[in-house]
Order: structure tokens, then C-alpha cells, then sequence
């Protein structure tokens, strides 16, 4: 009987099937998301012929199906649009006497051209301003500079403070969240107003300097030298005093931010209440 042939030890064989990686099921918790949601954009935008850009309807898209509500998806975006360029302040002068900048945020119920017609209505009639600048979606106000703008400010006509009449302008850009709800940002400019009162407060104590540098000089010149060191402890007291009234004035900006900053939640107050029932996901107030 023959043996049967030996297989040619030369034929390729079959390649072996390679075991897929392992897979996991788990869920992901909200932190793992925004971090894989991250990092997916880090990709794509260094990728070539990739602007990294996603429109409205991708955004929305991405956010249905990592679970997100569609209204809260679209209040974001909204407030991504109405998000100012001025940077957070963090200067010596924003420390110690206060911003430049008050800014409220809110969403409120009704359509752009409803909110900014009943805003332009309140600034003219309430708070002593006027137009000065006019746009589709945005509207910009000054204090009035006639007489009786004048009159009603400085004699508290009205019983009201006018606090954002101190601004050098008011803005308040309107964009449509959907059919019913509107993202409104009101934002006063005290910039001018904190720069007044910091010259002012610098030349309380430069008199208070030059004051106390002139007696001194006159001490000098009249005065025994026993009783020198008492007239010139006494010429400082022109410096201390300069100095902290100088203080005080320009601390004084803290207030008017404080109260711009009121006035602004006020006027989101009346306007979240103008139409009905507050609209949700209220955003909240802030200093710029």
C-alpha cells in the first residue's frame, strides 16, 4: 500500500480571521461626553480642507444625539451670538474702583421687533436716553443733551436716578431663540464716566501734593528750625487729605456700576413680565 503524499510544504495556507477588538457597551457619563465631543472637533479641524465649522442645524443635530434638549441647544447659540467682544478686565483700575462695563442677560418671551420696540420705548420715556444708532436686530442709546434731558437728570424728575444716562452708550442686541423667545443682552459703557472720576480723584491729590510742597517751602524759608519739624508734619495734612478725598471720588465708580447694573436687571424685569409668563432658562445678569 502507498503512503499518501506529504503536503508541498511551500502552499500558502489561509490566513487566519483577526480577532476584532473588544467593544464597549458602557455608557458614557457627561464629563467622558464633552471630552469625546472635544476632541472629535480638535480632529476635524486638523484635518485638511477642514474649517472646523459646524452649522446651526449640525450643532443641533450633535447635541439631539448626545441627548441634549433642543431649546436648550438653541438659548446656547443665542447667547454665543449676543456674547460681546470686550474682554474681562483685570487692570489696576477694574480692581480697585470698579469695570467698565455692566451687562445683563435674559431670555424673554416675544419677537425681536416686539422686544426692541418696547425697549426703545422705555429708554426714551424712563431713563432720559435717545436713539443713536439703529439696527435690524440691536439698538444703541445716549443720554439725551437737550435742556429738559438735563433738567429731568439733574432734579431726579420722575423720582427715578437715571443711572444709565451716566453711560456713554447703551446697547441692546435682540436674537430670536425660536418663534416665541428672544435672548436679550443689555450692556452700558461707564468707561467714560470711571475715566472722570479717576482724573477728578487724581487732581484732588495732586492739590493735595502741591499744597503741602508750597507750605513746606514756606516753613523752610520763615520759620525757626526748632519748629520746623512741627510745620511740616502739620503741611502733610493737605497730602493726606488730597489723597483720600482723591480715594473716595474714584471709589465712587463702584456705586454707579452697582447701580447701572440694577437698572439693567430692572428693564429685563419688565420685560420678562410684559408678555406673560417668564420664558425658561433664564440667563444671568454680569459685569463686563
Amino acid at each position: 500500500m502507498s503512503s499518501p503524499t506529504p503536503p508541498d510544504r511551500d502552499e500558502p495556507r489561509p490566513p487566519v480571521p483577526a480577532t476584532p477588538p473588544s467593544v464597549s457597551t458602557a455608557g458614557l457619563d457627561r464629563a467622558a461626553v464633552e471630552r469625546v465631543l472635544a476632541r472629535a472637533v480638535e480632529l476635524q479641524a486638523s484635518t485638511p480642507d477642514r474649517t472646523g465649522l459646524l452649522s446651526e442645524a449640525q450643532i443641533l443635530e450633535l447635541g439631539q444625539e448626545v441627548g441634549l434638549a433642543p431649546e436648550a441647544l438653541r438659548q446656547a447659540l443665542a447667547e454665543e451670538r449676543t456674547r460681546t467682544a470686550a474682554p474681562v478686565e483685570a487692570g489696576l483700575a477694574a480692581r480697585l474702583f470698579g469695570p467698565a462695563h455692566a451687562s445683563a442677560t435674559r431670555t424673554v418671551r416675544g419677537t425681536p421687533e416686539q422686544t426692541l420696540r418696547q425697549l426703545d420705548q422705555w429708554m426714551l420715556r424712563d431713563e432720559c436716553l435717545q436713539p443713536k444708532r439703529r439696527f435690524p436686530d440691536r439698538i444703541t442709546w445716549e443720554a439725551r443733551r437737550d435742556i429738559w434731558g438735563s433738567l429731568r437728570r439733574s432734579f431726579n424728575l420722575g423720582g427715578r436716578e437715571y443711572a444709565l444716562a451716566r453711560a456713554r452708550e447703551v446697547g441692546a442686541p435682540v436674537v430670536p431663540v425660536d418663534d416665541e423667545l428672544g435672548l436679550v443682552h443689555l450692556a452700558a459703557d461707564l468707561s467714560s464716566a470711571r475715566t472722570g472720576r479717576l482724573r477728578a480723584g487724581g487732581a484732588a491729590a495732586a492739590v493735595g501734593l502741591a499744597s503741602t510742597a508750597t507750605m513746606a517751602a514756606l516753613a523752610s524759608m520763615f520759620v525757626v528750625p526748632a519748629a520746623l519739624p512741627v510745620v511740616i508734619a502739620l503741611a502733610a495734612v493737605p497730602t493726606l487729605a488730597g489723597v483720600g478725598g482723591g480715594y473716595a471720588v474714584a471709589r465712587g465708580h463702584g456705586a454707579l456700576v452697582a447701580r447701572t447694573q440694577v437698572a439693567l436687571e430692572q428693564l429685563l424685569d419688565r420685560l420678562e413680565h410684559a408678555w406673560g409668563t417668564p420664558a425658561p432658562f433664564p440667563a444671568l445678569g454680569r459685569f463686563w
